[in-house]
């Protein structure tokens, strides 16, 4: 379980997983492939030197750069591996998500709610090996504003816009929750059959129950204020201060509101 799993709230679920493209760590792992240069130069200008005198001194300090260099450049490239690793972006059903940091986590995440667009830029050699920089603009100042070398973007940009619509259409009421399936009729609910009289025919079924008084009909509301209501209770729900069984009946009251 990676450490995202441990942010998510209740009801969220995990869409889609990606990570930068590989040159990213190629890239950042610069220093690590100089290092191995510059050790193999090292070895290569003192290789002809004396053992002895100023050139042994100077062929014994060389051989001590290059083990430095050559062990600090598998450390910082190990370390590149593992950042590159923990930066993580992920899509839920009500947010996209930022993750990196191996030691310190950092977690930046915006409401798929508040993004207002997406503008993706491949470029050629992009799109020769599968990668592209994606810039999400949002209603508020805080939050992801742009993924810089990202794999697959396109498969990407596409689930976090089905996932902004699912969410749009779950707020709204255009998609309701299914309701609990019929069951059919048992046996001992059935009506009984005259036997003794011998006719085979079903006995009067007995005369309903009064109806109960009608409810007062609730307050109607518009579309706008159920889908402020609900992104409310939904924050409230993630925060802990109401449960999830509290969050879905106050949601279909709302939603029969309309």
């Amino acid at each position: 379980m990676s450490y995202l799993d441990n942010v998510l709230g209740t009801g969220e679920v995990v869409l889609r997983r990606e990570h930068q493209h590989p040159f990213v760590l190629v890239a950042n792992a610069v220093y690590a492939f100089l290092a191995w240069v510059v050790a193999a130069l090292l070895l290569w200008l003192t290789s002809g030197l004396d053992a002895g005198g100023v050139s042994g001194f100077v062929r014994n300090f060389a051989g001590y750069a290059v083990v430095i260099l050559v062990i600090g450049g598998v450390v910082w490239f190990f370390w590149q591996i593992l950042v590159w690793q923990n930066e993580e972006y992920v899509i839920t059903n009500r947010r996209v998500m930022e993750t990196g940091g191996v030691l310190n986590k950092q977690v930046v995440d915006s409401s798929l709610e508040k993004i207002n667009d997406a503008i993706l830029r491949v470029s050629v050699f992009g799109r020769m090996f599968g990668f592209g920089d994606l810039e999400i603009l949002t209603a508020s100042e805080a939050g992801i504003s742009k993924l810089r070398m990202l794999r697959e973007p396109d498969d990407f940009k596409r689930t976090m816009l089905d996932s902004k619509h699912d969410l749009e259409l779950e707020l709204s009421g255009a998609r309701p929750m299914p309701g609990p399936a019929i069951r059919a009729p048992s046996a001992a609910s059935m009506t009984p059959v005259d036997t003794a009289a011998g006719t085979g025919a079903p006995l009067a079924p007995p005369p309903p129950p009064p109806a109960p008084a009608a409810a007062p009909a609730p307050t109607q509301m518009s579309a706008d204020d159920v889908t402020r209501t609900l992104a409310s209770l939904a924050d409230l729900r993630d925060r802990g201060a109401i449960s999830a069984e509290e969050y879905e009946a106050k949601k279909a009251d709302l939603l029969g509101r309309l």
